[in-house]
Parts: C-alpha cells; structure tokens; sequence
C-alpha cells in the first residue's frame, strides 16, 4: 500500500483503539497532560484536546506501518526518508572508529531507524521479546534484516552489543523502555518518576562508544519521515541515577519538539515486578550535570 494509504488506515486504527479500551484511553490521556506539553508556557500550538487528537491517530499509525517497515526491501524504505538532520553527528562518529550507541525513544516511526542505518552499516538492536511465543519470530523476521541484528533484552544480549560497539559497529535502545526488576533506576521523566534503564551509561562508559539520539519523524501530508541524529548535552555522569536522568531529559527534549508523535500510551511509569517503590512525585533523581 502507499504511505499515505497506511497512514489514513492507521488513524483510523488509532481511534478504534481509543473508543474500544479504557485502560488505553485513560493511559495516554493522563501521560500526555501530566507531562506539561500541550498546557502552560511550553504547550504545543492548539492546547491539549488538538495534542490529543493528533496522538491518537499518529499512535495507530505506529502500527499501521509495522508490515511495511517489516516486510518492504530496505532500500524502498530508504528513499521513504525524505530529510536527514545531523549527518554531520554521524560522520564525526564514525571517524572516530569507537561505535555508535543510538537511543531511540518510542517516537514516531522508531522501526524505520534502524532499518535506514543498517542498509549502509551493521547495527545490533536490542528488543524485549513479546509475550506470545508464536509473535517472536516474526517480529525477528521484520526486524533483524540485511545488517541488522536483533538480541535480547538478557545478559547474552548485552554482550552483544558490548562487541558490537568495542569493534567499532553500532548499536541500538529504547531508552524509554521500562525495563526489569534491577535493570534500572527511578528518575524523574516529565516530573513522575519513571524506572529508566541504567544500560545506555554502562555500554558508553565500557566501550567508549559515541551516544546519539535517533528520532524518525512523520513528515506532514504522508510525505515521508525525517531523521534526526545529535548527540546527548554532556557525557552521561557515572551516577547511575544521576545518568539515567540525563538520558530522560534527551528524551523530553525530543519529545517536546514533536510531542503528538510520541506514544503516550505505553505505561511508562509502571512499577517492574520486584522492583522497589516509586519515590515521591519530583524527588526521583537529582537534576543531571547542566541543568537538562
């Protein structure tokens, strides 16, 4: 199908989902206006009920575009990226010959990242295997294609991508992505807080590896989408709550720039089992070195 096909069934598919569940519906409400962008003085243009609607939507077109993401040749999603900003941030990273570590919040279309990159490159991405066991292989089939591979969210993985960056690749997460029981920290995300992988600081500080954020924007009109690379305001502190603070400010700074794109309704601030409680509101971790 055209894009512009996918998009409008994915709209569609948006608010369906948001009539027919309440849990959903209650989840991306309530974390859109509790993070503060689409009211007060950072809102974004046309207040919190156009935010809204326009989240709605762009979140089924998230799953709209999993077929073509997982199933069209590479290339063809390649020339789908109409705008590259930051190129600059790539080449210097790769001159350096230490690996790239690219995070990549759930954002618009995150699937095309790293699908674009390994057309050129070899890139590991770790992902949290689904559920349903009969899921896992197609997810592998879509996304671990040509020179991308997948590992798991595990130990095994994690060495992995340790490899992949000491040899100078790339490597890639969901730097917003609730991890478990020992993986992570609580840091404030947009004022709650939110437990945030320590992961991104410890690969950067034992391989040397490049951070850049990766951001895959829908262009207007079903025109394509925009990649975005730059990298974090400072080095990630050794602290593991004070860098996963720092991490979750990169993301905000993304997120505010294009907040109906980012996927409101994942329950980012659950407590993981085993993990112990959340603390109180705004008191999560410290601010991080320069006051993101």
């Amino acid at each position: 199908m055209p894009l512009r096909v996918l998009h409008w069934l994915g709209a569609g598919l948006g608010w369906i989902a948001y009539a027919a569940d309440r849990t959903y519906r209650g989840r991306l409400s309530e974390n859109l206006a509790r993070s503060g962008l689409a009211t007060g003085h950072t809102a974004a243009p046309g207040g919190l009920g156009r935010v809204r609607r326009r989240a709605i939507a762009e979140a089924g077109r998230t799953i709209a575009e999993l077929p073509a993401f997982w199933l069209r040749p590479q290339a063809a999603l390649a020339r789908w990226v109409r705008v590259t900003v930051g190129q600059q941030h790539l080449d210097e990273a790769h001159a350096r010959g230490r690996g790239i570590l690219f995070l990549t919040p759930h954002l618009g279309a995150f699937e095309i990242t790293p699908q674009w990159y390994g057309l050129a490159r070899p890139i590991t991405v770790m992902y949290r295997r689904p559920k349903l066991a009969w899921l896992d292989p197609i997810v592998r089939a879509g996304r671990g294609r040509g020179q991308v591979s997948l590992v798991g969210a595990d130990l095994g993985g994690v060495r992995a991508m340790l490899r992949a960056l000491r040899a100078g690749q790339a490597a890639g997460l969901l730097p917003d992505q609730a991890p478990g029981a020992g993986e992570g920290v609580w840091a404030d995300f947009f004022g709650r807080p939110a437990y945030t992988i320590t992961l991104a600081a410890r690969l950067a500080k034992s391989t040397g590896a490049t951070v850049l954020m990766a951001v895959g924007r829908r262009l207007p009109a079903a025109r394509g989408y925009e990649l975005e690379f730059h990298p974090l305001p400072d080095p990630l502190p050794e602290d593991p709550q004070q860098a996963a603070r720092a991490v979750n400010a990169a993301v905000e700074a993304v997120v505010a720039r294009c907040p109906e794109q980012y996927l409101w309704s994942y329950n980012r601030y659950k407590q993981p089992a085993g993990a112990p409680p959340p603390p109180p509101l705004s008191t999560a971790s410290p601010p991080p070195p320069g006051g993101a």
